[in-house]
């Protein structure tokens, strides 16, 4: 029964304690990594909208008007995407203006004095104050072009706001980073500390440092590994629940970028667990008896 007991308080592993815990540092990690794709694809989405309005000029031809959309789609800060230039026909704009307002404006007007216009996405390196006047001087000179037009102000605030919102994460990133790793560094540090004496005892009979400790990283890896796959399936259970009572967050759902974030998690929970495996096994191997207890 004695060497029972002393069997136990050599081998003994709080595996569970470790588990449980590197997988709440690491779910904390993944729903903030979780907000953080779904705050790109929010500002992809807005940036998306902003579109700069060539209204064209009156009775150009269809050939003109096809030639204009052709250069559109020429220009480097333009995308080559077909779905970046956009024609609106002035009967379309007339439509959607009476049907926003409720106001025929041709009853009384006795005509459409409305443009057609072709709607461009530019590209967001080109999404600056300066860089968007010059887009629009040079847009402007084109022939068949009468006016063109973006809103200002909705440039401004979307770069200042980004610009807010990225500095903010970035420290929190940081701050929560440290934070996890510390975390998983005091965790680990605590279970081997019930190891002690069974490192001493590898150590007495004449094993090498990698032997002694190439069995406890193993291990930790599997156990960071492990932490890692089940904080992934809890958020990808959450994160798909929230899809379902909210349809607005499919939209922010990129899939390639969560299986990314699955990635981060999983290496994540390997190397900061066999890090602070091997620096503390290391700290037991330089301690001397007395110390140990």
């Amino acid at each position: 029964m004695q060497k029972n007991a002393r069997k136990k308080k050599l081998g003994g592993y709080p595996a569970t304690g470790v588990v449980v815990s590197i997988t709440l540092a690491l779910f904390v990690v993944g729903i903030f990594g979780l907000l953080l794709i779904y705050s790109q694809q929010l500002e992809k989405q807005v940036r998306q909208n902003i579109r700069m309005q060539v209204y064209l000029k009156s009775n150009i031809s269809e050939t003109q008007r096809l030639e204009i959309r052709n250069k559109l789609l020429a220009l480097d800060y333009v995308s080559k995407d077909d779905s970046n230039v956009t024609f609106v026909s002035r009967e379309e704009a007339a439509k959607k203006f009476i049907a926003e307002t409720g106001e025929d404006f041709t009853s009384f007007l006795g005509e459409n004095p409305l443009r057609d216009a072709y709607l461009i996405g530019i590209d967001r390196q080109y999404h600056t104050r300066t860089k968007m006047d010059t887009i629009k001087s040079e847009i402007q000179k084109m022939n068949g072009v009468h006016q063109v037009f973006y809103v200002e102000g909705l440039i401004d605030a979307v770069n200042e706001n980004v610009t807010k919102i990225a500095v903010v994460l970035g420290g929190l990133i940081v701050i929560l980073l440290i934070t996890v790793a510390l975390l998983i560094n005091n965790t680990l540090r605590i279970a081997l500390f019930s190891q002690r004496f069974l490192i001493r005892s590898m150590q007495l009979v004449g094993a090498k440092r990698w032997f002694i400790q190439r069995p406890f990283l193993v291990r930790a890896a599997g156990y960071g590994l492990l932490s890692g796959v089940v904080a992934s399936v809890i958020i990808w259970i959450l994160s798909d629940y929230a899809q379902q009572r909210i349809e607005d967050l499919r939209v922010l759902h990129d899939q390639e970028q969560f299986l990314m974030l699955v990635g981060i998690l999983l290496i994540l929970g390997m190397v900061v667990a066999v890090f602070s495996t091997y620096f503390s096994i290391r700290r037991y191997l330089r301690m001397s008896l007395e110390e140990l207890y």
